[in-house]
């Protein structure tokens, strides 16, 4: 069994703490047959076999075995993907047109019985932020371009004593165009409708939960199974949990309730092929379903002191 992971230019991505390169290292240190394919050597085709434009590489990981210390890569080669062969979906989001064309494209090879995870099928069926928004757990929230029922649901946030919202883009990622406003302000109206014209459709908008200044969680699931929670912490005088932007982490032990809604979300995923989840939590509300490209394995990881990729890979 090969395992090709389809993944962004190496330009963009940082491969010291990069979870798609984690994962390869680790399987390659393993003894597993693993290689690289980027997006300008991606096709299809109804009348050839696949055979892709794939890349071996070079990796050492520091002594606590999660960061890598060196990742080159090696010389291209062709490579037949056949039945039973594993294909990664690591393309980082926005979920934009870009990103839709590779889930039709990978649905094609699915039904050649080629695995493909997550499942195509599961990230087209399941948005990462809706979904949350669907549980129980979820903050209150609204969603859409009107106005006026966006001041109603301010309305309702006021009469609950809420005095800043957090309006936010339905389809971006790592806290791009998150902004937190006063529900107070004479200009809620206008600012609304300029958020909708940034984001060019609907937006977001929930109370701010003051938990997060102490700190959101990012849970991560394999095939069902937690492999290690961690929380991040805001810089002082920041709401963004974003490690990224300096937020502190260290491991932490989900709650029982939280725990119980996280297996519960990942045992319906599951149905639709949705195998690699990572939870955003805030306090005791689950506010994101990764499923796109799950990140964050190497922070996981390092802060429970072993190589979770191991595990992914067992699972596998």
């Amino acid at each position: 069994m090969k395992h090709i992971l389809f993944i962004d230019p190496l330009e963009k991505l940082n491969p010291k703490k990069d979870t798609s390169l984690m994962m390869a290292a680790t399987m390659k240190a393993k003894g597993v047959e693993v290689r690289l394919l980027f997006e300008k050597d991606f096709y299809l085709s109804n009348k050839m076999n696949p055979e892709f434009q794939v890349y071996d590489f070079n990796a050492d990981f520091y002594e606590d075995g999660c960061y890598l210390k060196k990742f080159e890569l090696q010389k291209s080669e062709l490579m037949t993907v056949e039945r039973d062969d594993v294909l990664h979906m690591r393309i980082d989001p926005p979920f934009d047109t870009r990103y839709l064309r590779y889930l039709w494209m990978l649905r094609f090879y699915q039904e050649k019985g080629i695995r493909v995870v997550n499942s195509p099928d599961g990230i087209l069926k399941f948005n990462e932020k809706l979904h949350a928004y669907a549980q129980p757990s979820s903050l209150a929230t609204y969603v859409g371009s009107s106005v006026d029922e966006f001041l109603k649901f301010a309305d309702l946030m006021k009469k609950e004593n809420t005095t800043e919202l957090i309006l936010k883009p339905l389809d971006l990622y790592q806290g791009i165009g998150v902004e937190k406003i006063d529900i107070l302000r004479t200009d809620l109206k206008e600012k609304f409708q300029s958020k909708v014209t940034e984001n060019n459709g609907p937006v977001v908008a929930q109370p701010f939960c003051k938990d997060v200044v102490n700190g959101e969680i990012r849970a991560l699931y394999f095939k069902g199974i937690e492999l290690g929670s961690i929380l991040k912490v805001p810089k002082s005088g920041e709401f963004l949990a974003n490690i990224a932007q300096g937020a502190a982490f260290h491991p932490i032990q989900l709650s029982p309730k939280v725990k119980d809604e996280c297996n519960r979300i990942c045992n319906e995923l599951l149905r639709d092929g949705v195998d690699f989840v990572a939870f955003d939590i805030m306090g005791e509300h689950v506010s994101e379903i990764n499923i796109t490209c799950p990140g964050l394995l190497v922070e996981v990881s390092f802060a429970h002191k072993k190589n979770l990729a191991e595990q992914v890979l067992s699972l596998l």
